[in-house]
């Protein structure tokens, strides 16, 4: 199969998910097949393992995966490894040999959605009844009262192709976490090609550092029903073919799933994330499904500083008049210390239902930086981003495996604030690395060396 031909394979926006059953050959023999409920054992490098429908770890069990060792999800079953509450999965992997949970269709055709993802449930708060997690049947509940819930390790781990709609609004991830607690370890975690969202929090407390998502299709970083817990040092990069219909964000923040208040407040706060947007150069963009660098919507209060987020067609947006309130009136979230690269001004600062566009640039301009104006390779090196580490025109199958994202000149290598009253929060306090002088998710140090992988279309397992 020629290059043209596996790029036109992805480019194809209306991959049917959901019914598309593909007759090719297993990408290697003598798989470990993985199904129903698994009681607790041990996965070893030395075999290579197949998640066949929907695998549950359950209350009481623990699923441990060596360093190097790979496990595929089976697409025609939909496979999906789900950690109920009260289960654990620890993967820790190293730099030199990372976890990595992948499509089982061979090199070169695997595609977004091919499988399932990663579902961890928890016992830690939400601010729903009892709630459901989206995309598995029969119904799995998460949720409790225990904020240091331990749901596990999970540590330089890759999960590619995975996240299915499979029906509106009702989906799996490529990680989704449902009321997963702050005794769970979360460092060094990749999602690329993802059908859905990359990271989406439902409620819950736990803390992540270095999370990247590659490729997405619909959001990034997605946070609901009241996540308090923290993120530091993240990367995202668009594809600029990829976009949900729903509209494709950076971040999507909501409270709920309605704007009705209900506590605890979605207060998540994260620093230090790096956007790379589907824009490289100009303003136009090819899929007019990409919304918004940040979309804050339903009474959310999530806080972000410290980031730089460029290449999308709109900036920022508060989506309700209880999210303004949130920032501007209660103080409870709080967006401090940030750069936005924005196509134009008047597309830099949105306003939804009874929010002002101009009210909402108050609050923004206030305490961050907007750059207004097509995107350029020299404003990117100004800023001391390396235009290459954008998709641009690249293909899926054509972006470099190993890029090098250190920033060591520019506007960003300097100025990270950490002396907001947030940062000195009980649950925060300990958590960040106050260290750091840079905006964004890098400074000289790539973090991303050795375990990370930005071509799995063509990688061999």
């Amino acid at each position: 199969m020629t290059n043209a031909m596996i790029a036109a394979s992805l480019l194809l926006a209306t991959v049917a998910c959901e019914d598309e059953v593909i007759d090719t050959p297993t990408p290697t023999t003598d798989l470990v097949e993985l199904r129903g409920e698994i009681t607790t054992r041990t996965l070893t490098k030395d075999k290579k393992y197949l998640l066949v429908g929907q695998v549950f770890v359950r209350n009481g069990q623990t699923l441990t995966i060596e360093p190097g060792t790979v496990v595929f999800g089976d697409k025609p079953t939909r496979a999906t490894l789900v950690i109920d509450k009260g289960g654990r999965l620890v993967a820790e992997g190293t730099a030199s040999e990372p976890i990595v949970f992948t499509s089982n269709q061979p090199a070169g055709v695997r595609d977004r959605g091919d499988w399932g993802g990663l579902v961890i449930l928890g016992n830690a708060p939400t601010n729903q009844p009892n709630p459901a997690i989206e995309g598995i049947t029969p119904e799995v509940n998460f949720g409790g009262t225990n904020p240091d819930d331990n749901s596990g390790v999970y540590k330089y781990v890759r999960v590619e192709f995975a996240g299915i709609e499979l029906t509106p609004n009702n989906e799996t991830n490529s990680i989704t976490m449902g009321g997963v607690g702050r005794g769970t370890t979360m460092e060094y975690c990749q999602v690329s090609f993802g059908g859905d969202d990359g990271f989406e929090w439902f409620g819950g407390n736990v803390n992540g550092k270095y999370f990247i998502t590659h490729a997405m299709w619909d959001d990034d970083f997605d946070v609901d029903f009241g996540y308090s817990g923290n993120v530091q040092f993240g990367l995202i990069i668009r594809y600029p073919g990829f976009a949900d219909q729903s509209q494709s964000n950076s971040f999507e923040c909501d409270n709920g799933p309605n704007d009705n208040d209900v506590q605890p407040y979605t207060t998540g706060t994260f620093s230090n994330i790096t956007v790379f947007g589907p824009i490289k150069t100009g303003s136009s963009i090819s899929n007019g499904n990409y919304g918004h660098a940040l979309d804050l919507r339903r009474r959310t209060a999530i806080s972000i500083f410290n980031s730089v987020f460029t290449g999308f067609p709109l900036g920022v947006r508060m989506n309700q008049a209880s999210v303004y309130d949130q920032y501007a009136t209660a103080g409870l979230g709080v967006l401090e210390n940030n750069v936005l690269v924005a196509p134009s001004g008047s597309n830099a600062y949105r306003a939804g239902s009874g929010v002002n566009a101009a009210d909402v640039q108050t609050y923004w301009t206030a305490s961050n930086t907007t750059i207004n104006g097509p995107a350029s390779d020299s404003l990117h090196t100004v800023l001391g981003l390396d235009p290459n580490n954008f998709f641009g025109s690249t293909l899926p199958n054509n972006y470099s495996a190993t890029p090098n994202f250190s920033v060591t000149s520019g506007t960003l290598t300097t100025g990270a604030s950490f002396t907001n009253a947030k940062f000195n929060e009980a649950e925060r306090t300990n958590f960040f690395d106050k260290n750091v002088n840079f905006i964004g998710g890098f400074g000289a140090t790539n973090w991303t060396t050795g375990w990370a992988n930005f071509d799995p279309v063509d990688a061999a397992y």
